[in-house]
This record gives structure tokens, C-alpha cells and sequence, in this order.
């Protein structure tokens, strides 16, 4: 497909999940191995819990501090950006809404951002209520969670790596219009 301003091949999308411990990790880096050298592969990992990506006192981490709305870090080898996701600061333990509206909304952002580099595959590490195709690890068949179960941990690795293959982009990602928004 040529690309135009409007039209961005979106890639394959396939989001790995499962309670902890399950080894939804452990399958992300056997993918990876399995798909070097065929495909493009990035990944996002959703996190439960707030960390510090950036170190204290760096200057990107005082640029942040000061108010810079978003950072972005460029070394010899590697870039990192330091964003907000949202006002997840207002959420509470029991009504999350806000903060999981908030990392949905980052999560289709950065798979826009990935489409537009050209990715062929993101596997996503968690966001287990985002209605994607689905490699379940742990108990039972994984019918509970939002999106189409592909696999399962129970299935051979080569039956894994197939459904993985098989996958194709998600609907609900409509990189042409985030460009109106």
C-alpha cells in the first residue's frame, strides 16, 4: 500500500495477557526472538503502578520538574519522551475510570505513533480490558477478558507464534482521523 497524509498501514496489533506470574514476559521475549530479522516489532507494557522513568537530577528530569509539559531524551543510541497520560492523579482505588480512560487513550496514541513508523507487530504486554486479539496465559480459556482469544498458554509455542502471525490490525485504531483531532 503507498502511504499518503491520510492513509498509515496500521500494524498488526496482539496484546498478551494474564494474571502475574503467568509468563506473559517470558512469551513478549520468545516472540521477539521469534520474529528477528522477519518483522518490525515494538511493544507496550502497561504498568499498575506509578514508576520514575527518568533519573533525579538529570537535565531531563529537572526539564520535566520545571514544568516542561513533555521531555524527550536523545542519547547516541536511544530516545525516551516523558509525557503525561492525563489528570490520573484525580483517580482513586475505587473509581479508577479516570486513570484507565487516561492509559487507553495513551495506548491508541502510541500505537497512531507506531503505525506511522511503519511497525509490523506491537505485541501489548497487559491493558487486559482493551478489545484486541488475545494470547490468554494462565487458568481457565481467558473468555473472560475484552477481545478474541487467538491463543492460549496451554497451546504449543509454534500454534502460539502462528495465531500471532495471523493477526491482523485492529479496528478501533483509526490513525487517519487522530490526525483531525
Amino acid at each position: 500500500m503507498t502511504r499518503t497524509e491520510t492513509e498509515i498501514e496500521v500494524p498488526s496489533v496482539v496484546r498478551i495477557a494474564g494474571p502475574s506470574d503467568a509468563g506473559k514476559t517470558t512469551l513478549v521475549e520468545r516472540l521477539l526472538e521469534a520474529f528477528d530479522g522477519e518483522l518490525t516489532v515494538a511493544t507496550v507494557k502497561s504498568i499498575h503502578h506509578d514508576i520514575e522513568p527518568d533519573t533525579a537530577g538529570t537535565d531531563t528530569h529537572r526539564h520535566r520538574t520545571a514544568g516542561a509539559a513533555s521531555v524527550v531524551g536523545i542519547t547516541p543510541s536511544f530516545a525516551f519522551e516523558v509525557s503525561p497520560i492525563g489528570d490520573s492523579a484525580n483517580a482513586t482505588e475505587s473509581d479508577p475510570t479516570d486513570s484507565d480512560a487516561a492509559k487507553r487513550a495513551a495506548l491508541h496514541a502510541t500505537l497512531r505513533r507506531f503505525a506511522d513508523r511503519g511497525y509490523d507487530l506491537v505485541l501489548i504486554e497487559g491493558f487486559s480490558g482493551t478489545d484486541l486479539p488475545t494470547v490468554w496465559l494462565g487458568d481457565g480459556d481467558g473468555s473472560t477478558v475484552a477481545g478474541e482469544v487467538i491463543a492460549t498458554g496451554s497451546d504449543a509455542f509454534e500454534e502460539i507464534l502462528a495465531a500471532v502471525r495471523a493477526a491482523g490490525p485492529p479496528p478501533t485504531v483509526d490513525v487517519a482521523a487522530a490526525d483531525e483531532e
